[in-house]
């Protein structure tokens, strides 16, 4: 009985690999690396990736068109240097709430412009979300007099971002 218990998280883990492992397999080499190349330059014309991947640009508009079918790419999009729009501090904000307010709080946060993402959690915290504001200053007035007055919530604490480095997920590496 005792090696089976042991066992068990370990055969969970191989079988969640193996789910996921069977769901990349539906996709085949040529989506993968044109998955790589429009998450480095999403602009790239169809010709000059047709180019760079050596594919017929036929081929391609196709494999484009069925994995935005299959809805891999949900959308293209650009990636904005918001510093130059004047946002000079990004935070993560844990917040505690009490579950009667949940779908409350919830929408009065998408009401909050400074407010960029939810995430509802496991852990310390109930929820997550993601906050651009212009300075400290203007951070903790928002925390303070938009977020921690919101009904329903029971504290917070913010994590300003001190540096970042994002990286490609290990599925698109070639």
């Amino acid at each position: 009985m005792k090696f089976q218990s042991q066992n068990k998280p370990k055969l969970t883990f191989i079988k969640s690999l193996e789910r996921f492992l069977s769901t990349l397999h539906r996709f085949d080499e040529l989506d993968m690396n044109l998955l790589f190349e429009l998450t480095k330059d999403g602009s790239i014309s169809v010709p000059a990736l047709s180019k760079k991947l050596d594919i017929n640009a036929s081929v391609l508009y196709s494999r484009i068109k069925r994995l935005m079918k299959k809805k891999l790419i949900k959308k293209f999009t650009i990636v904005i240097d918001d510093s130059l729009l004047g946002i000079g501090v990004k935070a993560s904000v844990g917040i505690n709430r009490d579950p009667k307010f949940k779908d409350s709080i919830k929408k009065k946060l998408l009401e909050t412009p400074e407010v960029v993402s939810i995430s509802e959690v496991t852990g310390r915290f109930d929820m997550l979300i993601k906050v651009y504001a212009e300075t400290l200053e203007v951070l903790h007035s928002i925390v303070i007099e938009k977020i921690g007055k919101i009904e329903g919530i029971q504290n917070t604490e913010t994590f300003v971002e001190l540096q970042r480095i994002d990286k490609d997920p290990v599925y698109l590496k070639k």
